[in-house]
């Protein structure tokens, strides 16, 4: 929702007073830069944002944002974000976690807020491992993964966050990187003008417990590992030299000197079948990672079918009053 009477913001007037307490070369930072440099083009008062957030090393977030914003409890940043949403819901309300916080703990309300739909843009920053509470193992940590809690390598069978959150019924899937930070920016944009609930996955250095994570993907040969999935294109990477062709259900790289553009796999957000196997692509051995918009769909949201819901009681019964509530039904006396 724009307002003709907003200000003109930069990124310096969403950067709050507070000093920024994470390690020095944490991803965190390009994060925040990116959220801070981007939401001023949204054409919206800064009052009409609210960043909430659960407990970990992300959810120091509202700290540094310059909006509204709470710092809840472990796992439970969906909740109060969705009871923000429909007490107000003219609020563009973001969650951040981290995929310990909302994968763990927090993994029911991370489910049934995408689930149902609620107008929310949860950005899950993926660092693979617990960094607040030192290094120890989380739930997309890969297998055999060693740390103090872990010393002979986890045995775990890590969580795929985007077909996490696709199985749960998501309206918008998406996947990005804190170094890519135009690509940031541009998820960060589909999400706030989505109408529904949506999830960005951030994959994010924690250059203290879990360094060079993503490395493949940030790297040099970063185009060699990594396909950025577009609407209506077909997937390509390696900078135009591979690309991906769909033999049934399953996909495999091919050469572009022995292929053309028609023989590959186009990718086209609103198949959620399609979503699917992308989705499955996390981490495969010979595909690259997918990044950008996996999954995007308009369905109607729960806030605001709540908010009808409630119109039409309230014009069928009148407003109501709390008394009466707690006087109906079978009451007694105590003398």
């Amino acid at each position: 929702m724009s307002d003709v009477n907003t200000p003109t913001y930069t990124k310096k007037d969403f950067e709050s007073d507070q000093s920024v307490r994470w390690c020095p070369g944490c991803g965190d930072y390009g994060i925040l830069a990116q959220t801070q440099k981007t939401m001023p083009t949204f054409g919206r008062k800064k009052e009409d944002f609210v960043f909430v957030s659960g407990i970990g090393c992300s959810s120091r977030f509202p700290y540094y944002m310059n909006a509204y914003g709470f710092h809840t409890i472990h796992g439970r940043a969906p909740a109060v974000a969705s009871g923000v949403k429909i007490a107000n819901p003219d609020l563009s309300v973001w969650v951040v976690t981290g995929d310990g916080d909302g994968l763990s703990i927090g993994g029911n309300h991370f489910m049934h807020a995408l689930r149902r739909n609620m107008d929310l843009n949860i950005l899950l920053f993926n660092n693979r491992i617990y960094g607040l509470t030192k290094g120890q193992y989380s739930p997309t940590s890969e297998v055999g993964k060693v740390t103090k809690a872990t010393p002979y390598g986890s045995l775990d069978i890590p969580l795929n966050p985007p077909s996490l959150a696709l199985g749960a019924q998501a309206t918008f899937v998406a996947r990005t990187i804190d170094r890519w930070q135009a690509h940031l920016s541009q998820m960060l944009e589909r999400s706030y003008h989505h109408d529904g609930g949506s999830l960005i996955e951030i994959y994010q250095n924690c250059n203290i417990f879990n360094d060079n994570a993503f490395e493949e993907y940030t790297s040099a040969d970063k185009f060699d590992n990594v396909i950025e999935v577009k609407h209506g294109e077909p997937m390509v990477f390696s900078k135009g030299t591979k690309g991906i062709k769909l033999e049934g259900f399953k996909a495999t790289v091919v050469d572009m000197e022995k292929h053309s553009l028609d023989d590959l796999l186009v990718h086209d957000e609103t198949n959620l079948d399609l979503a699917h196997i992308i989705a499955n692509w996390t981490s495969h051995p010979v595909l690259p990672e997918p990044i950008g918009v996996i999954y995007s769909v308009d369905k109607p949201t729960y806030n605001s079918e709540m908010v009808s819901q409630v119109d039409s009681a309230i014009k069928a019964k009148g407003p109501g009053k709390v008394q009466d509530l707690l006087n109906a039904g079978d009451i007694w006396t105590v003398k």
